[in-house]
């Protein structure tokens, strides 16, 4: 076991409320005052325990690694448990202000933007995997950077996160259209077709949560710009990519091609629903797309759009991704042994995981499969994880900081309130000050 010296634990006391003896009675998976009894890790023998959330990607992924790890290893067992992200999260910000550290489970995922942070502020939570036998200079430096303190990992990265413009091909030839057109195409000209497609069709091009700026932050990202500077310092004012992507953004709603949704499920909904005509998100977003069985061979995918009237700007850009983390309280050697036999060491998983949930290795050695140069009959045949591969080569570095979220909300804020009426010059103002404020 690994484990850092404890250090300046700053959650809200609002997390703390949620209460101590909540996480050590009885609960649901994924509730946040939830089970702890028997949740724990290092419970010896051959058992590991597990949170994760997303069954069909996240937690599919790390039960078929679970049956690779047991080719070897028959008496292996996976306890995995299925915690929100948001959930997750305030698990660990209370278990670190109460210091019992024997709640945590021997694993526990953690998204990519999320991971500097917890690491710096509460240290005690994780283990150094920097000699674990996980072999880091398999992964790209980019992604390994998001679970990297002081030169040390902290983490096994598992998705990548590239961003996909996927579309319904089936409406865009009801319309007059291929994938084809909305290829290598700027926002601009992606706006024109979609106002066409909804006259012809009456379906929206995309679909979002209202407030969350997720679509705005992969435009940000795509023209290679952060809500931070090399320094880790917030860049929400005098942000002229910024502006202009939540000019994007403002101007989709308001002409009826962007729908706003009030829920992740209500996100998920119009997606196999087939309320809309696309989607632009993670490539993680597939697993989703293709439990919409009867939609099968309807989808294809291509790159996104980019940001008019910026240099640097590009077709490519991330969302989300996570890492694997290994607890303080875990049975490290079994832990790290596993991580690095499955998600570092596997193409055996990564062939077995790419075409059923879409869970595009970081891994580069699984890359050379031929799995992924593969035709996929959800998309039509398209051997769309070969192009994912040629995305993800250029997508620009995004500098999170250790207040990745935070500017992330307040710029959320900012854009509700922007759509509300308000001045952008003072919604974001006001953002930046949050954060900042934040930071001191």
């Amino acid at each position: 076991m690994r484990v850092l010296r404890a250090g300046a634990a700053t959650a809200a006391g609002a997390v703390l409320a949620i209460g101590l003896a909540a996480c050590s009675s009885g609960g649901d998976d994924g509730d946040a005052s939830g089970d702890a009894s028997g949740d724990s890790g290092s419970s010896g023998g051959n058992t590991l325990t597990v949170w994760a959330w997303d069954p069909a990607f996240n937690i599919y992924s790390m039960e078929e690694a679970e049956k690779v790890y047991q080719e070897e290893n028959p008496d292996f067992v996976l306890d995995i448990q299925e915690v929100t992200w948001e959930d997750l999260q305030t698990k660990l910000t209370t278990l670190a202000q109460s210091q019992e550290f024997d709640q945590l489970p021997d694993i526990f995922l953690m998204q990519n933007n999320a991971f500097q942070k917890n690491v710096i502020n509460y240290p005690d939570l994780f283990s150094d995997l920097t000699d674990s036998g996980v072999s880091f200079s398999d992964f790209p430096e980019g992604v390994t950077g998001y679970s990297t303190v002081d030169g040390a990992n902290y983490g096994v990265p598992f998705d990548a996160g590239t961003a996909i413009n996927a579309m319904r091909t089936d409406i865009l030839e009801e319309a007059g259209y291929t994938l084809d057109d909305f290829t290598d195409v700027t926002w601009d000209e992606y706006i024109t077709m979609g106002e066409d497609i909804l006259d012809k069709t009456g379906y929206p091009m995309l679909s979002g949560i209202a407030g969350e700026p997720d679509t705005i932050l992969m435009m940000l990202q795509s023209a290679g710009q952060s809500l931070f500077d090399d320094e880790g310092n917030p860049t929400i004012t005098d942000n002229a990519a910024l502006e202009t992507s939540i000019d994007l953004y403002s101007e989709m709603v308001e002409k009826g091609i962007y729908l706003e949704v009030n829920s992740w499920d209500e996100y998920i909904a119009t997606l196999v629903n087939g309320q809309v005509a696309s989607t632009i998100n993670g490539v993680w977003i597939s697993g989703s797309l293709q439990t919409a069985e009867d939609q099968a061979g309807l989808w294809g995918v291509t790159n996104l759009p980019s940001v008019d009237g910026v240099d640097g700007a590009t077709h490519y850009s991330a969302n989300g991704g996570s890492s694997w983390a290994i607890s303080s309280n875990a049975d490290y050697e079994l832990a790290a042994d596993f991580l690095a036999s499955t998600f570092a060491g596997s193409t055996e998983l990564y062939d077995t995981i790419l075409p059923s949930a879409g869970a595009v290795a970081n891994w580069i050695p699984a890359g050379d499969s031929d799995v992924y140069q593969e035709p996929q009959d959800f998309y039509g045949g398209q051997a769309i994880y070969a192009d994912v591969i040629e995305f993800g080569a250029g997508v620009p570095t995004n500098n999170t900081g250790a207040y990745y979220y935070e500017a992330r909300d307040a710029v959320g804020v900012a854009i509700t309130q922007i759509m509300g009426g308000t001045d952008a010059a003072t919604a974001l103002g006001e953002a930046q000050s949050t954060v900042e404020f934040a930071m001191s």
